[in-house]
């Protein structure tokens, strides 16, 4: 059972926690869309040079299902993300530059995200980007070897310290991996609280059949994979350290389970469907790709 105390504390959390800022303008804030589209993208490349053990880029490029070059969406957009597949830096911090004020010539003051895995220094585009995204999930190399086969994470810590003065936005999106990286978590949250990054936002796992062993072989919990109150506590406890958020979709739906549960205890009986049948498809039409 739950103490009293707890059962406020994280009640009031749960009622407050916030989605980031890039999701802002999200079609998935709408709970009447039936099949809510991600923003539009600029995709520009789909290699990456890391490895991640959940990574449903991977597993498009694989399956070859990722996108070609381009802009993807429509063309009055109020955010544009650089990109939702592969890593962007890797045609360079210039190349990238140059798209981005290709696009704002295009758009004119049009948000700019920027998702990266942060292995690359990204602070030569402070004054471009609106959002910087840089993926990490763990707090020590050793781990970061486990998940991305690759030993870089100081590569990316600095990064994302270099970053922390830059005139944006600055997020780490981190991947629940339970039984996994939840302590980790908690640690991150804490390293990025003394940085001073922003946002710390932390999403549930989607499992892809292709990348369900590789999980499995480091003691990925899919039945608390599927739990929705074991994601929330593990936010609750990073929340003491940083600035904690959560997907807005997932918010939005959150935000609608609370009203009917009467007890939030009940929240331990909520449940999520963590497998997913393949890497979600841009949905948006293909307009263009800049020459730069």
């Amino acid at each position: 059972m739950f103490s009293n105390d707890f059962i406020d504390d994280f009640k009031k959390f749960i009622l407050k926690v916030d989605y980031p800022k890039h999701c802002t303008f999200c079609e998935g804030l709408d709970l009447s869309i039936k099949e809510p589209k991600h923003h539009p993208s600029y995709e520009i490349t789909t290699a990456c040079n890391l490895n991640c053990i959940y990574c449903y880029s991977k597993v498009a490029v694989r399956n070859k299902t990722a996108p070609k070059e381009g802009y993807y969406g429509d063309l009055n957009p109020k955010a544009v993300t650089i990109s939702q597949y592969g890593e962007p830096l890797l045609v360079g911090v210039d190349k990238v530059a140059k798209i981005i004020e290709r696009l704002r010539e295009i758009f004119g003051d049009v948000r700019i995200d920027l998702q990266t895995n942060g292995t690359i220094d990204f602070k030569d585009l402070d004054g471009l980007v609106d959002i910087a995204m840089v993926s990490l999930d763990v707090a020590n190399p050793k781990s970061y070897r486990i998940v991305t086969g690759k030993n870089k994470f100081y590569d990316v810590l600095e990064n994302v310290e270099n970053a922390v003065n830059m005139d944006c936005i600055l997020t780490v999106r981190s991947v629940f991996l339970p039984n996994f990286n939840d302590s980790e978590l908690v640690n991150l949250s804490k390293i990025l609280g003394d940085i001073g990054v922003d946002e710390h936002f932390i999403q549930p796992c989607s499992v892809y059949n292709e990348c369900l062993n590789d999980l499995l072989s480091v003691g990925f919990d899919i039945e608390r994979s599927n739990s929705l109150y074991d994601y929330l506590k593990v936010v609750y406890d990073c929340s003491e350290f940083v600035n904690v958020v959560i997907p807005g979709c997932i918010k939005v739906v959150l935000d609608e389970i609370l009203k009917q549960l009467d007890d939030l205890s009940d929240l331990k009986f909520v449940r999520r469907n963590s497998i997913a049948r393949e890497p979600p498809k841009i949905r948006r039409e293909w307009r263009f790709a800049v020459d730069v």
